[in-house]
């Protein structure tokens, strides 16, 4: 089975193009920000400690993401392939990412959407008007996140590119030109991986 690590800077159109990247493949949505904000809203102990560290605009610490992302995968039986949004974030997630579906048998290919940053900062800022996520509204907390993605998580391209799974993808443009393009680079993976 082949994965997507749909990839990209916060405000890069990860959620939106997960979307159709999944009606198109039948895939598996897996988000951590949405499981994260799931059990933040249902103030679960997971959620109570994913707070502490998304509401400072840092990541949640490996141990916990791996498990319960490991949870989520095992919940569904027979699936065609999963989309794995927001995940990993770090080089020690991606090794552990790669050690358990290279256990389950399964391969992955990394979608990277590239963005400016300017226009990043402006559709977190929109995201915030329409969707009422108060941590895009926060320039110090965006300039974080941003910060955070450069430092920690876009080093985990290196990793898939260094294996030959890594494609990059504009992710500016209109949604469909944007969804175009990433089709276009998964069906150029399924047929190198057959």
């Amino acid at each position: 089975m082949l994965n997507i690590i749909l990839f990209g800077p916060p405000g890069s159109g990860k959620g939106t193009q997960s979307e159709n990247l999944i009606e198109k493949y039948d895939l598996v949505h897996l988000s951590t920000g949405d499981i994260f904000r799931y059990n933040m809203k249902n103030d679960t102990e997971l959620g109570q400690l994913a707070k502490r560290y998304i509401s400072a605009g840092n990541l949640v610490p490996d141990e916990v993401t791996i498990s319960m992302l490991k949870a989520e995968v095992e919940k569904h039986e027979d699936p065609k392939g999963f989309i794995f949004d927001g995940f990993p974030r770090t080089i020690p997630q991606a090794v552990a990412l790669d050690e358990y579906l290279n256990g389950r048998g399964d391969d992955i290919v990394v979608l990277e959407l590239e963005v400016p940053d300017e226009e990043l900062i402006e559709r977190l800022k929109n995201r915030a008007l329409t969707s009422g996520r108060t941590d895009d509204a926060d320039p110090e907390v965006i300039n974080n996140r941003l910060s955070v993605y450069y430092k920690d998580t876009s080093p985990v391209a290196g990793h898939y590119s260094n294996k030959g799974k890594h494609a990059k993808v504009n992710g500016v443009g209109s949604l469909d030109d944007v969804a175009s393009r990433l089709f276009q680079e998964f069906d150029a993976c399924i047929k190198v991986n057959g």
